[in-house]
């Protein structure tokens, strides 16, 4: 494979050079943009390394160049004056990673495999969504826009996989927005939310009569999404006999109202989401395998926010300046070293979590600079969850930095678990079910 690398310092040209030649890479400097565009013209390499300032010539302009003639090509900036707003400002414009002088053998290896990887996948087709409000540029993330892209382009039924917080219903809307449908219905239900006896007629409707006990007619959503997307949030949790129904519409794409044996034909796309292991669901007897089969034909992981930390500065980026102009706020900085931070947390609740502490850290910090300490301050309490990362018990680490995620929004909101539910963005249910098996006791929340 094949790098170029663009720096004004002979140096550090010479530093790169013989660190990749060290790997097995093929390496090329240039000491100006100007002649390394010259080059790109004629060449495609697998990644480029850019300095920020090349003497007079500005980084950045040549990073648009350069995206101008090879959109997909992955790009990797250094800097010896990084700031957060440098590096997110580089994200903006399409770079993968942001690396600061003095250079770290290791992590510019890391920054290279990971780029060299996101280069494999990029060698398709640009992935261009004409609706997309998914942050993010790293190759995780990227791989999932890609996913999305293919998906918008069919009619074909997807399964959205990722844990609490990740943004699926984000996914299933991007899906949507991107699709021959998205003049059409689109419709939604989180499974968990309904009891077993009220699911069915959400899902179904029912007519007015005394079988029904109703005074009038309803739909549900099936005939509300006719002609565009319906999406089941949490399918896991829908009973057996609903799921027997749901499998017999996706068969048929007919149904009967409850108290009706009129057949009601539908034309419906469907998109499920889940965020439990749904091979767990099946041998558990707890989800059919035949529904399964049938939902399954586009499946869509999104990563953990701990997968996707080059994403990290953006996410924080946009949630400080949505924090700040929603509230009225003064504008607040936040140090290298608290960005770090926040970088290296485990992030349980994802991207949903990294939201909360950051609005919590602009509204609390008292000045304009957000400090180290202020962030490991509002994570407090993550301390043996970090200790068991370092000792790779990653289960016991997860079901740790869980337990206290919850405990400490169950305490700011007082142990009033609705409110708790709301924040974390998951049902009552759910969470009562969460709170029995991490051993989270009523004790627990006050002390």
């Amino acid at each position: 494979m094949r790098i170029f690398i663009v720096d004004d310092e002979p140096e550090i040209r010479k530093s790169l050079k013989d660190i990749l030649e060290d790997e097995n890479y093929e390496a090329e400097h240039f000491s100006s943009g100007k002649n390394f565009l010259k080059q790109l013209k004629i060449e495609r390499p697998s990644l480029v390394l850019l300095d920020v300032w090349l003497g007079k010539e500005d980084g950045l302009s040549i990073l648009d160049e350069c995206k101008k003639i090879y959109p997909t090509v992955p790009i990797v900036m250094i800097s010896g004056h990084g700031t957060i707003e440098l590096a997110v400002q580089a994200t903006k414009k399409g770079a993968l990673n942001f690396l600061e002088k003095p250079l770290s053998i290791a992590k510019v290896l890391e920054a290279v495999e990971e780029a060299l990887v996101y280069s494999e996948k990029s060698d398709s087709p640009e992935i261009k969504l004409e609706y997309d409000e998914i942050l993010g540029n790293s190759s995780a993330i990227q791989k999932v826009k890609f996913s999305i892209a293919q998906a918008a382009a069919t009619n074909a039924r997807v399964f959205i996989y990722g844990e609490n917080g990740t943004g699926k219903e984000l996914v299933a809307r991007t899906i949507f927005q991107n699709s021959k449908r998205r003049e059409q219905p689109f419709v939604e239900i989180n499974c968990a939310a309904l009891p077993e006896e009220l699911i069915e007629s959400e899902l179904f409707g029912y007519v007015k009569g005394a079988f029904t006990g109703a005074s009038e007619t309803r739909i549900g959503k099936f005939e509300a999404a006719n002609g565009g997307t319906l999406f089941l949030d949490e399918i896991c949790d829908m009973s057996l006999s609903t799921q027997a129904k749901v499998l017999r519409i996706l068969q048929e794409q007919r149904f009967e109202k409850l108290g009706s044996t009129e057949q009601v034909s539908v034309d419906v796309r469907v998109i499920a989401a889940t965020n439990i292991p749904v091979e767990d669901a099946i041998k558990e007897g707890k989800f059919r395998e035949d529904l399964y089969y049938r939902l399954n034909v586009i499946p869509i992981i999104i990563p953990p926010l701990r997968d996707r930390k080059p994403d990290i500065p953006l996410l924080v980026d946009y949630y400080v300046r949505n924090t700040i102009e929603e509230n009225n706020l003064p504008t607040k900085i936040i140090e290298k070293e608290a960005l770090s931070i926040l970088e290296n947390h485990f992030w349980p609740g994802n991207i949903r979590e990294l939201k909360n502490v950051v609005e919590r850290l602009c509204i609390m910090t008292v000045g304009e600079v957000i400090r180290a300490q202020d962030v490991k301050d509002s994570l407090k309490g993550f301390v043996k969850a970090n200790d068991l990362v370092e000792k790779g018990d990653f289960k016991r680490a997860k079901e740790e930095f869980e337990k206290q995620y919850i405990l400490k929004t169950l305490q700011m909101n007082e142990g009033n678990v609705s409110k708790t539910s709301k924040s974390l963005g998951i049902e009552r249910s759910h969470l009562y079910r969460k709170m029995k098996a991490l051993g989270i006791q009523a004790e627990d929340i006050h002390e």
